[in-house]
């Protein structure tokens, strides 16, 4: 597509009458609106603040390039204009802006304007184009100086491509990969990418980057060059595909980074300096925007970015802790020094649990500067009994009901990034001279102030109280209540085996477990949702084993396999066979799971453990019982599961 299309010569502002940045967005969105290129003015300008608010697209170098993509665009349409005595409009190198360019985008529609503006905003990266646009005086002037650059990048990108499918990155050279994104796709993503690779070709350094705009995914990465490279730039401000590279050497950045400080994050990968990614297994196949991921989306992702990093304190402090009660029970008591090792080694790592767990959560929503308050409020979620005036608790689960507790824990972490959020959007103005006071002064000093404040003054009372109510709803649970509360858990576990359903029952009966491990109740939860847990897995290697005819051959295959993930509870091995037939499987899981939960409640099966499947068998309170629960509720499912299922074209037995 012509830029000159996009670029129209009867749109464009050649003198600025505003002064502000408010006034700039104000004078070009009603621009537009008399021009016909918006039809609703007001829903225009709320999504150029809303992308605003995600960051200024103030570029630097003197240019800003507000945009927006969405219904009220009638055609997509790119208006320059320009002020001369410069507007200050946050850009990133804290200097006026001259040089406007704001982008409205349609949604749906072809991908062809959406080059085009991948292309412009390609060659604004050039300083030489800028110095032209800065000179240019005429709309036709503006009109020549792009469609010249334009041509000319356009024609560089091609013979680029071209070159790297005839010859591969220099083995000589060091090679990285990078992927840019930006909420909208449109400006950002591009900028970075181009800053990116000019760079690198000055450092000598061979470079891919992906691009995640709003055409798609481009020049995506390949298995082999990740695998080539000697690591990976991350240069963006939505979800990508994280796990590809577990492995690699691998600095994560917003996409203004890339456009800014290009050169340090290549160094910092060829220095070796930033951290090694490892895939957690949370982390999907496919990734989606954060921007429109929705509110529950966003906070689903930070709550589990929080339980990722407390898990391993959960279960090795949990497991610790159980087999220091089988240490009281049969191999000398509680004097024992085996009990007193395991059981204060146990609650050491449980000491560290719920700060870890808001450290991280807040660590999800306001970055590294987050993550002091997160932990500190975690701490005093779980030392502080009700308010200021409270009882520091010197025992972490020693009446444990009448601190803020685990739900506490997790309002300390999403307030406390939400805190430094707010922080960060009130400094943001300050000179560039004092800039460095902020992540070692003023972010932690009023982020741990409001952070204490918050937690004595309103949380810590509220959550002792709701303790208080839920452990003596639990301690005073009938059996048929309880009977009732272990089936939901366990078949919860069954809905989508890891997913939001599976995680929420998880943390219910460990958030239990870890408010008072010593509870009957909590660790009949513990079991419940352990059992539940396993259920799947080994339904499916029952079906594969009873049902030959109803599984391929690399079902059946696979089926061999979970018998190992199930006795170690590891739900997930059902997941190929939910994904290819979930209208017979995750049913008959269901199902299976719920009866196993049951039998649980019914018999008061406790597990003082948060993990280890039937490994932690001797653990349990009447072991034949925790076995009985999880073979009964297998085979239930894997029978249900072999009887529903259609069989299939295949010879089985090939």
């Amino acid at each position: 597509m012509d830029i000159r299309k996009l670029l129209m010569k009867d749109i464009m502002i050649m003198n600025l009458k505003a002064t502000t940045k408010a006034g700039v967005i104000d004078e070009m969105v009603h621009h537009y609106y008399e021009k016909g290129i918006i039809n609703d003015e007001e829903l225009y300008k709320k999504d150029i603040l809303k992308r605003e608010e995600e960051g200024s697209t103030g570029m630097g170098d003197g240019i800003a390039i507000p945009h927006a993509h969405d219904k009220a665009v009638n055609k997509p349409a790119v208006m320059f204009a320009r002020s001369v005595e410069g507007v200050d409009y946050d850009s990133m190198d804290g200097q006026p802006a001259h040089l406007f360019f704001m982008i409205a985008a349609p949604e749906g529609g072809d991908n062809t304007h959406l080059q085009a503006l991948a292309a412009l905003s390609q060659v604004l990266m050039n300083p030489d184009v800028v110095a032209a646009l800065k000179k240019a005086d005429t709309p036709d002037k503006v009109q020549d100086i792009f469609a010249k650059a334009v041509a000319e990048k356009e024609a560089e990108n091609k013979a680029e491509e071209e070159a790297e499918k005839q010859a591969p990155a220099s083995s000589d050279k060091p090679y990285i990969v990078g992927v840019t994104a930006c909420p909208n796709g449109i400006a950002h993503t591009y900028m970075a990418e181009e800053n990116l690779k000019k760079t690198a070709k000055k450092m000598g350094v061979d470079i891919k980057i992906e691009t995640n705009g709003s055409e798609g995914v481009k020049h995506e990465l390949t298995a082999d060059e990740i695998k080539r490279a000697k690591g990976v730039i991350i240069a963006a401000d939505k979800k990508v595909k994280m796990a590809r590279f577990d492995g690699k050497h691998l600095v994560n950045k917003p996409v203004t980074a890339g456009i800014k400080e290009p050169e340090a994050l290549i160094q910092e990968i060829l220095d070796e300096k930033a951290p090694v990614f490892h895939a957690t297994g949370d982390e999907g196949e496919t990734a989606e925007e954060s921007s429109n991921g929705g509110v529950w989306a966003n906070i689903y992702k930070q709550l589990m970015n929080g339980i990722s990093h407390m898990l391993p304190f959960v279960i090795g402090g949990g497991i610790l802790m159980a087999l220091s009660f089988v240490v009281e029970n049969y191999m000398g008591g509680s004097h024992s020094l085996a009990f007193k090792f395991l059981n204060n080694a146990g609650n050491m790592a449980f000491a560290f649990m719920v700060p870890v767990l808001a450290g991280y959560i807040a660590e999800a929503i306001g970055d590294q500067p987050a993550l002091m308050p997160g932990f500190v409020g975690g701490f005093m979620a779980m030392v502080y009994k009700g308010s200021f005036g409270g009882v520091y608790q010197a025992n972490f689960h020693a009446n444990a009901g009448a601190c803020a507790g685990f739900l506490g824990g997790i309002a300390a972490g999403f307030i406390a990034g939400y805190i430094m959020v707010g922080l960060k959007k009130l400094f943001a103005k300050l000179p560039k001279s004092v800039e460095g006071m902020k992540p070692m002064l003023i972010y932690p000093i009023l982020g741990l102030l409001l952070i204490a404040l918050i937690m004595f003054f309103i949380i810590n009372p509220i959550f002792s109280g709701i303790n208080l109510v839920i452990t003596h709803f639990l301690n005073s649970m009938g059996t048929g209540n309880l009977v009732l509360l272990t089936m939901i858990l366990a078949g919860m576990m069954s809905i989508d085996m890891g997913g939001p359903f599976n995680k929420a029952a998880y943390v219910f009966a460990s958030g239990a477990f870890a408010n008072d491990p010593h509870s009957t109740t909590a660790a009949i939860l513990m079991a419940a949702v352990m059992v539940g847990g396993m259920v799947p897995p080994f339904a499916t290697a029952i079906g594969t084993v009873l049902f030959k005819n109803k599984f391929t051959k690399q079902e059946r295959q696979a089926g061999v396999t979970n018998w190992v993930l199930g006795f170690s509870f590891i739900t997930e091995g059902a997941i190929p066979f939910a994904t290819a037939d979930p209208l017979h499987v995750i049913p008959s899981c269901i199902v299976g799971s719920a009866v196993g939960g049951a039998i649980v409640g019914w018999m008061k099966i406790g597990v003082p453990a948060p993990h280890g499947g039937l490994w932690v068998t001797p653990l349990a309170t009447n072991w034949w019982a925790y076995i009985l629960a999880t073979v009964i509720g297998s085979i239930v499912a894997g029978i249900i599961m072999g009887l529903i299922k259609k069989k299939v074209s295949e010879d089985p037995y090939e």
